[in-house]
């Protein structure tokens, strides 16, 4: 919850779903103590409104994954990204990939199937341990795939031409227009240090999830940013949130994630 006024009826809306789906619900979880307004003045806790849950495995696209919303980031894998996994796994065949905030290893999964090597970077250690198990419940121990817990930036200075296929899915760079400067010079700054070292006809596959970066901004980064190297970059897709997270007409900001398939020559 993000307001005084859910986080105050969230028993009844927990209550409501529980009696629409019946036993297609098992539990419902709150995980509203790091989003309440700090200024409400009131302390919100993390908990089970109904039922309860261990973490599960679930299937996308024919691949599990482990899911652990107590403990993990948000609910613990963002299923707004599923068409786009999907996506990548047409361009991974015979391919080096660098899976950057890789995070429990959504995309490195989808790219196990048929790349060469996939390397996933994240600061997190429980994401970095989460996405080497992910990828062990699809694909055993295979050594093409190594989990990195370190700072993104810091990694993506000295990767040289080391990969063919980059995935930039950091997470939201700027909530509130007071930072929209800053944000879209980070863009800027983390997909030119990846165009410039990405090998010859490479692929970037660059997301934004900042609701306040406009799919008009974001593209404007990542062009200047192609700029600054002096490579020839193409867009061979545009990418953006499935059906299930609607954009209101009314509310532009509701399309927040925005991402383009680079084609570097």
């Amino acid at each position: 919850m993000h307001s005084v006024g859910m986080y105050r009826i969230r028993k009844e809306i927990a209550a409501i779903i529980s009696e629409l789906m019946g036993d297609k619900v098992t539990a419902v979880y709150d995980k509203s103590e790091s989003t309440i307004p700090f200024k409400s003045g009131i302390a919100g806790v993390n908990e089970f409104l109904y039922g309860s849950s261990d973490p599960v495995v679930v299937t996308e696209h024919g691949f599990n994954f482990r899911i652990d919303w107590t403990t993990g980031q948000k609910t613990g894998f963002f299923i707004d990204q599923r068409e786009n996994r999907k996506l990548l796994s047409e361009f991974t065949r015979g391919r080096r990939v660098l899976n950057m905030f890789g995070y429990t290893g959504g995309f490195a999964v989808y790219a196990m199937k048929d790349a060469t090597l996939v390397h996933s970077v994240d600061s997190s250690f429980s994401a970095s341990e989460m996405a080497a198990e992910n990828v062990r419940l699809n694909f055993g121990e295979d050594n093409r795939h190594v989990s990195y817990q370190v700072d993104a930036f810091e990694y993506l200075n000295e990767i040289k031409e080391k990969y063919d296929l980059i995935i930039l899915d950091p997470p939201a760079f700027a909530k509130h227009n007071n930072v929209l400067g800053n944000a879209l010079q980070g863009y800027k700054r983390l997909n030119m240090k990846a165009i410039e070292q990405i090998r010859h006809g490479g692929i970037i596959f660059t997301f934004s999830c900042s609701q306040v970066v406009s799919r008009e901004n974001f593209r404007k980064s990542v062009f200047a940013a192609a700029a600054n190297t002096g490579r020839k970059v193409k867009i061979l897709h545009q990418m953006s949130q499935p059906p299930d997270h609607p954009v209101n007409i009314y509310h532009p900001e509701s399309e927040y994630l925005k991402g383009l398939v680079l084609y570097v020559e």
